[in-house]
C-alpha cells in the first residue's frame, strides 16, 4: 500500500528537476534568519536613545530571539515531519515576516521584545524545515554539495550581521533593521507556495505533546542559563537554578521519549556511532568557532584598540573562507574522494591549528596578520567540517525524521555556542585573575583599566588580558582536536560496522535467491 500523494516526498532517486533554484529559495530565508541573531547588536545605541530602553531591556531585545529559537527547535522539527515540511515553511516565513514588521514599528520595549520573540518562533521552524527541505530534493550525490551552500549561508549570515546592521544604520532609522526582512519574506513565502515540493511523514501517530512541552521547556531554561552566565556569574542563584530546571527537565525529556511507542526523537539515534561522531563534532566546531569569535572581538578592541565596526570588518574573513571554498564545491569532493570521517578530521584539525595560531602569532603586541592566517585556516576548517557532520547528521537519520535531524543539528549547535562562550571566557577570566588579581574586582578591562594607578598598571593588566586571551584559545584548540579525532573515530568505526552488515547481508540474500530457484525448478524436474 503507497502513502498519500501529499505524504511522500515529491524527489526521485536524481533529485528534483528544479532542486538549485529551490536551494536559492531556501537560502534567501535562513540568512534572512540568521542575520537577525546578530543584527541587533549594533543598534544598542540607538535603541537605548529612541526607545529609552533600560539595560536588562536590551538584553532580553537581542536573547528572546535566540532564546525562543532554541527552545523551540526540537518540537518544530517534529511538526514540520509530521504536518509537511512546506507547510510550516510557509507557516515560519508569514511568522517571521508579521514579526519583523512589528518589531519595525514598536514604540516601545516591550512592544520589540515581544516582536522579537515571535521572530524567534518563525525562525525554529525556518532552520529546520529549511534542511529538512534541502535533504528531501537532493540525491546522495548531491546532497553533500547542498548542505555545504547551506551551511555556508549560515556562516555568512552569522559575519553579516553586524555588518548590515553598521550599513542600515548609517543611512536609515533602526526600524528599517527588521522592515527590511519583509520584502524578502513575501519573496521566499511565493516562490516556496510555487516550487518546493510538499513532504511529511506522521503516519497516523499521535503527536508527542508532552514531549514536545518538556523539550521546550528544557531548551529554553538551558539556552537562558548559558546566556546569562557570563553576566551574573555562573555560581549565581539565577544561573544555577535555571540550569538545574533545564537539565532537570531534559532528564525527564530523555526518559519519557524512551518510555513511549512514538517518540519526537527516537534516543536509540544516539546508539548509531555515525550519528554519535557528528553529533560531537558539531558541539565542538561550534565551540571553537564561537567562543573564539567571542574572544577575538574583544581582543581586537581592548587589546589592539579598533573599533566596533573595524573589529567586525577584521573578522569577516574567516566566514569569506568558508563562503569561497564552500561554493567551489571542495568540500562534498573531498567527502567523496576520502569519506566522511577523513574530511571531518582534516577540518577540525584545521579549526584547532587556526586557533594555534591567532594565540600564538595574533597575540600580545603580534598585530593583525598573524590573527588574519589563523581566521582563514579557521573558515577552511569549518568550510571541510561543518557540511560533511550536518549530512552525517541527516544520513543516519531516518527520510521521514529529517525534520527532527535538522533540529538537533540546530540545537547541537547552539549549545556550542553556549558552550564555547562560557567556557572559554571563563579560562580567559581565571588566567585574567592570577595574573592580576587586584583587578579582579572590575566588571570588565575597560573598568580595570580606568581603576588602574598609573601607566605601567595600565600595561600589566592589558598584557594579563592578552596571556589570558591566548590560553584559551589553546584551550579551545585542544577541544576541537581532541573533539575531531574522536568525531573521525566513532564515523569511521560505524562505516566499517555497516560494511560488514552489507557484505553479511550479501551472501544471506544469494543464498535465499539460490534457495528460490532450486524450489521453482524442483517440481519440473
Amino acid at each position: 500500500m503507497t502513502a498519500p500523494a501529499a505524504e511522500r516526498p515529491d524527489t526521485s532517486h536524481q533529485g528534483h528537476p528544479q532542486r538549485w533554484l529551490i536551494l536559492g529559495v531556501i537560502c534567501l530565508a535562513q540568512l534572512t534568519v540568521l542575520l537577525d541573531n546578530t543584527v541587533l547588536n549594533v543598534a544598542i545605541p540607538s535603541l537605548t536613545s529612541e526607545l529609552h530602553a533600560s539595560t536588562a531591556d536590551v538584553q532580553w531585545m537581542i536573547n528572546a530571539y535566540s532564546l525562543v529559537q532554541a527552545g523551540l527547535l526540537l518540537t518544530a522539527g517534529s511538526a514540520a515531519d509530521r504536518y509537511g515540511r512546506k507547510r510550516m515553511l510557509m507557516v515560519g516565513l508569514a511568522l517571521f515576516g508579521l514579526g519583523s514588521l512589528v518589531a519595525g514599528l514598536a514604540q516601545s520595549s516591550g512592544q520589540l521584545i515581544a516582536a522579537r520573540a515571535g521572530m524567534g518562533v518563525g525562525g525554529a521552524l525556518l532552520l529546520t524545515t529549511t534542511l529538512a527541505v534541502v535533504v528531501q530534493i537532493f540525491d546522495d550525490v548531491e546532497r553533500v554539495k547542498a548542505i555545504g551552500i547551506w551551511s555556508t549561508v549560515s556562516s555568512l549570515g552569522f559575519a553579516a550581521g553586524p555588518l548590515f546592521g553598521g550599513f542600515v544604520l548609517d543611512h536609515f532609522w533602526w526600524g528599517a533593521i527588521f522592515l527590511i526582512n519583509i520584502p524578502v519574506a513575501l519573496i521566499a513565502l511565493v516562490a516556496v507556495v510555487r516550487l518546493v515540493p510538499e513532504s511529511k511523514s506522521g503516519q497516523g501517530q499521535r503527536p508527542d505533546l508532552l514531549g514536545a512541552l518538556l523539550s521546550t521547556i528544557g531548551m529554553t531554561a538551558a539556552v537562558f542559563a548559558i546566556i546569562s552566565g557570563p553576566e551574573h556569574g555562573w555560581d549565581s542563584g539565577r544561573v544555577l537554578l535555571t540550569a538545574f530546571l533545564g537539565v532537570a527537565v531534559l532528564a525527564g525529556f530523555v526518559l519519557w521519549e524512551l518510555h513511549i511507542p512514538n517518540p519526537m526523537l527516537d534516543m536509540h539515534f544516539f546508539r548509531n556511532q555515525k550519528f554519535t561522531g557528528a553529533v560531537a563534532g558539531v558541539i565542538l566546531v561550534a565551540f571553537g568557532m564561537t567562543g573564539s569569535l567571542f574572544l577575538l572581538t574583544q581582543h581586537l578592541q581592548f587589546v589592539l584598540g579598533y573599533g566596533p565596526l573595524e573589529a567586525g570588518l577584521r573578522t569577516a574573513p574567516m566566514a569569506l573562507t568558508v563562503v569561497a571554498l564552500n561554493l567551489t564545491g571542495l568540500g562534498a569532493r573531498m567527502v567523496r574522494k576520502y569519506g566522511t570521517p577523513l574530511v571531518i578530521g582534516a577540518g577540525m584539525s584545521c579549526l584547532a591549528a587556526g586557533l594555534v595560531a591567532i594565540a600564538v602569532l595574533g597575540g600580545g603586541d603580534g598585530g593583525y596578520g598573524g590573527m588574519l592566517f589563523g581566521l582563514i585556516v579557521m573558515g577552511a576548517g569549518v568550510a571541510l567540517a561543518m557540511p560533511a557532520m550536518a549530512n552525517a547528521i541527516m544520513s543516519a537519520i531516518p527520510p521521514e525524521k529529517a525534520g527532527v535531524g535538522a533540529a538537533v543539528n540546530g540545537t547541537l549547535a547552539e549549545f556550542g555556542n553556549g558552550l564555547g562562550v562560557a567556557v572559554l571566557g571563563a579560562v580567559l577570566n581565571a588566567r585574567f585573575a592570577a595574573l592580576v588579581p587586584a583587578a579582579v574586582g572590575a566588571a570588565s578591562l575597560p573598568a580595570a583599566l580606568a581603576a588602574a594607578d598609573g601607566p605601567a598598571a595600565r600595561a600589566r593588566i592589558e598584557d594579563a588580558f592578552a596571556a589570558g586571551l591566548e590560553t584559551s584559545q589553546l584551550v579551545g584548540a585542544v577541544a576541537v582536536l581532541a573533539g575531531g579525532l574522536l568525531a573521525a573515530l566513532l564515523l569511521r568505526r560505524a562505516e566499517r560496522v555497516e560494511a560488514a552488515d552489507a557484505s553479511v547481508e550479501k551472501p544471506e540474500s544469494d543464498a535465499s535467491q539460490a534457495g528460490d530457484r532450486a524450489e521453482s525448478t524442483g517440481p519440473a524436474a
